[in-house]
């Protein structure tokens, strides 16, 4: 009854994906249904910067948001998935930079408009490259609300928040110790800084009085900007300093003279108890300058170059100056020692050179104001809900602790400054439009501020902006709030909480609802991926070679949230392997319906026990995946789509079903074709948002109604379909037919030889849930004696199963030569027994378990627990035999 179809015996995606995605695009299934009627669900993408390719970081956050917005498209929804990409100010001009140096220019030839065109092209070469691989991906974004944060409509946004915040007082211009990166010569904040434990020195020197009667010994990691100190401070209540607080001291190397201060801040507890401050070049030490009036002495520029205030050493890098230094002073005899010191140092971000704390003018966000309305959300109902909750009280630890952000930056790419300086009367213009002229002396020589914006600034607004805010259009009344916001937990205070924090401000509302944090993708040894290590994956050469809907199983199914994700090539292997598996049980049923056409579908006439099971177990699956996705955890919806889809319909109930697909009874055909179309109809539905490819060409093939399987509808729960008693016998029969296959297996017995089986059950009603199955025990069990009875007497030379309920016996006699089984089973002890003790004495080394990498002796102990388990099993089969 097998018929031609148009699928082809192995699947390909590659012949597959292109069309489908095109198919998808020009029948614009991506975009909103507009529907007024239908509940709203958005979802805003974390933008990507524009710095180039994308890498399985964004694969893993993009699918896991693919995942969401298609069941809720599924599920009637009016959604919208709302791509965009970042500018990444820093990021991207350093690529630029870099691509000019290869070309043996320099920004600075080129000219701040010249450069900016220059990185407009970068920026749309690879835009256009992302869209390429957003699409190859399968992602079902509203490609027409696509925005950038330096677009017209965001860049108005970004002023209006500037120019608000200014005047409310939120915003700025001061002298202060700022991160500052002298590789990229621009200012830095807190969250663009990664600290790194480092071996450094920390440097004891002697300060003598000016009158000769001491000295004051102190340390620092930082020698060189000893030449910017100003004070010496100890702490008011140490008895050692009170004779010296108020006293003068000479500063080495410069002869300048600077005084010892009394601060409360000293720890009067930690090294000497007294310390050296350099107001310009250590925070701590700014704040203790305000409080005593000490002068601010930046001994170093922009490039880390010492400068003319560091004397002798003018010109020299800081790092060398530091060696020369530290050599001087010990010629000087005022080094007293240098003695190793791991601590941590901060490095930029992006370039990876050692960020320097500058005293530099800048412009700051006032942090206190904003945070305080953010822990007030938290402390409502209406709090935004962070998956896992965890994340929540970091969130709020960090904003309770919250300093005031640096948002000036010293480049050219990016949102310049909103703010004008009139060269004549000095007064500054901060203002939503271009002006012509000074608003106080009416003076057309002004300047606007040459810094740009932080990138965060522009991003802190994308929940709303990307809507067309601050107009009040239709898409931020529908769609504003976001249902949810996917991230990665590394941009949780640069990114998330600066989101709600503006969010607060500008709209009086969250920005979204939920908050899914996921890990990292790591390598197969847990190590974090980066083109340093060279142990980075490209999404699109596994795509290349796999297929997308392949790497989106893995992704999607293989992140627990909150979790860093281990990329393992084995695990996409799988997913492939799977997906092929769903093609053929696919190409099996297509093979089976004849003319079957979906109308023809019918569930309500006389349904078997294994159809009443599949339904059973698929109304299971609906409800249990539904509710794993509703609550984020996608590796569960994974894990129990695979069960029932691998497990259950193709090893199961395909196998049964063809009894009668191939027999004789017309009408249990029809009910095991209509059973075969509507569970594969329901596992494509409920499988799409994970492997959309795969899912939709079959879909197209099967009957169905429809124009696609992206607006079809979420597979719901029927009460009617669920039968508790077919599960339950069903169940029983598997457990059987599994345990007689182990022990053919056990006893090297072929599949096809016929058996004689004894089924014991220990009660009537196991007995007659056994004899109902009589028919599929027979058939796939190969059995040419079948006896099922609860008084069934135990065979001699037998070997035996218990399962629920039941015992099983397999005579032996005639199946094998049992005096040579029992020869290869003493020899397969053997083995076992030397492999047991092989592993033992080499997990016993303290020398290989101390240095052997962690995989290595995770491997070992898996052969050990492997080998024990295969040495109990031939133990076992040894003792049955020789009885």
């Amino acid at each position: 009854m097998e018929k031609e179809i148009q699928m082809s015996t192995k699947y390909d995606p590659k012949s597959v994906e292109q069309k489908r995605y095109q198919f998808w695009l020009d029948h614009e299934l991506f975009r909103p249904s507009g529907d007024q009627t239908k509940p709203a669900y958005s979802i805003i993408l974390p933008p990507p910067n524009v710095t180039g390719m994308l890498h399985m970081g964004h694969a893993l956050d993009f699918t896991l948001q693919d995942v969401l917005i298609r069941m809720k498209r599924m599920q009637g929804y009016d959604t919208l998935w709302l791509p965009g990409m970042d500018h990444a100010g820093i990021a991207t001009q350093a690529k630029v930079e870099a691509k000019l140096r290869e070309e043996g220019i320099s920004r600075h030839d080129l000219g701040r408009e010249a450069f900016v065109e220059k990185t407009w092209e970068w920026k749309d070469l690879y835009s256009k490259t992302i869209r390429e691989q957003w699409s190859k991906m399968g992602f079902s974004m509203d490609y027409s609300r696509e925005r950038f944060t330096l677009d017209e409509g965001l860049s108005q946004a970004v002023r209006k928040v500037f120019v608000d915040m200014f005047n409310k007082g939120l915003i700025y211009r001061g002298k202060r110790i700022i991160n500052w990166d002298p590789a990229q010569r621009t200012a830095l904040s807190d969250v663009e800084v990664i600290h790194k434990e480092i071996k450094g020195a920390l440097h004891h020197m002697r300060y003598q009085l000016k009158d000769g009667s001491g000295y004051i010994q102190v340390a620092t990691t930082r020698p060189e900007t000893m030449l910017g100190d100003t004070a010496v401070a100890v702490h008011p209540e140490d008895e050692r300093y009170q004779d010296m607080i108020g006293k003068m001291l000479i500063l080495p190397i410069t002869g300048r003279e600077i005084p010892v201060i009394a601060d409360e801040y000293v720890d009067q507890e930690f090294g000497t108890g007294a310390v050296k401050i350099t107001p310009a070049h250590d925070p701590n030490d700014f704040e203790m300058g305000l409080r005593h009036d000490l002068p601010q002495i930046v001994v170093m520029d922009e490039s880390g170059t010492m400068n003319e205030l560091a004397g002798k050493y003018q010109g020299m890098d800081r790092f060398a100056c530091r060696k020369q230094l530290s050599k001087d002073l010990q010629e000087a005899g005022i080094m007293v020692g240098i003695e190793e010191h791991i601590h941590s140092v901060g490095h930029s971000e992006r370039s990876d050179a050692v960020v320097e704390p500058y005293l530099s003018t800048q412009w700051f966000v006032k942090m206190k104001p904003l945070a305080e309305r953010a822990i007030q959300l938290q402390q409502s109902e209406d709090k935004v809900t962070f998956v896992p909750d965890r994340f929540e009280h970091q969130y709020v630890r960090w904003i309770e602790n919250i300093h005031d952000w640096c948002i000036s930056r010293q480049l050219w790419w990016g949102h310049r400054i909103p703010v004008w300086y009139c060269d004549s009367c000095g007064e500054m213009t901060v203002t939503y439009e271009d002006p012509t002229q000074c608003q106080s002396c009416k003076c057309t020589d002004i300047r606007q501020d040459d810094d740009v914006l932080d990138t965060w600034f522009s991003s802190a607004l994308w929940p709303f902006s990307t809507m067309g805010w601050p107009e009040q259009t239709e898409d931020v009344k529908r769609y504003f709030p976001n249902s949810v916001l996917v991230t990665g937990h590394d941009i949780l205070y640069p990114w998330v909480a600066r989101m709600i924090f503006t969010a607060l401000e500008f709209t009086d509302q969250k920005p979204f609802q939920d908050v899914l944090i996921h890990g990292l993708v790591r390598d197969a040894n847990g190590v974090k991926m980066s083109k340093s290590l060279g142990n980075g994956v490209d999404p699109l050469e596994v795509i290349e070679q796999y297929g997308a809907d392949a790497m989106r199983f893995m992704v999607s199914t293989g992140s627990t949230p909150g979790q860093d994700l281990r990329f393992r090539i084995e695990r996409v292997e799988q997913a492939r392997n799977f997906i092929n598996k769903i093609w053929n049980a696919s190409r099996f049923v297509l093979m089976n319906l004849g003319d079957f056409q979906v109308q023809d579908i019918d569930l309500s006439g006389n349904l078997g026990t294994a159809d009443k099971w599949i339904l059973t177990r698929l109304q299971e699956t609906i409800s249990q995946v539904t509710g794993y996705l509703e609550s984020y955890q996608l590796n569960e919806a994974g894990r129990a789509l695979y069960e029932f889809v691998w497990d259950d319909f193709c090893d199961w109930y395909i196998e049964l079903a063809k009894l009668h697909l191939y027999g004789d009874d017309e009408g249990a055909k029809k009910t095991a074709q209509s059973v075969l179309c509507y569970v594969l109809d329901q596992i494509l539905r409920l499988m799409h948002p994970m492997i959309p490819f795969v899912t939709e060409e079959i879909w197209q093939q099967i009957p169905h109604e429809g124009q696609s399987i992206v607006t079809a509808k979420w597979p719901e729960e029927r009460a009617e379909l669920r039968f508790p008693e077919a599960k339950e016998e069903i169940a029983l029969l598997i457990e059987v037919i599994r345990n007689v296959r182990n022990i053919r297996a056990e006893a090297n017995v072929a599949l096809s030889k016929m058996i004689e089986l004894i089924i014991r059950p220990s009660d009537e009603s196991t007995e007659k849930l056994l004899l109902q199955g009589e028919a599929f025990i027979r058939h796939f069990c190969k059995t040419e004696e079948l006896t099922i009875s609860t008084t069934a007497q135990t065979p001699e030379k037998t070997m035996s199963a218990v399962v629920t309920g039941a015992e099983i016996f397999i005579p032996l006699a005639g199946l094998i030569d049992i005096d040579q089984e029992i020869d290869r089973l003493k020899k397969e002890l053997t083995t076992l027994n030397s492999e047991v003790d092989r592993v033992r004495k080499k997990l016993s080394n303290q020398g290989f378990v101390s240095k052997a990498p962690d995989h290595v002796v995770e491997e070992e102990k898996r052969k050990e627990k492997d080998y024990l388990e295969k040495r109990e099993k031939v133990e076992v089969r040894l003792s049955e035999l020789q009885q």
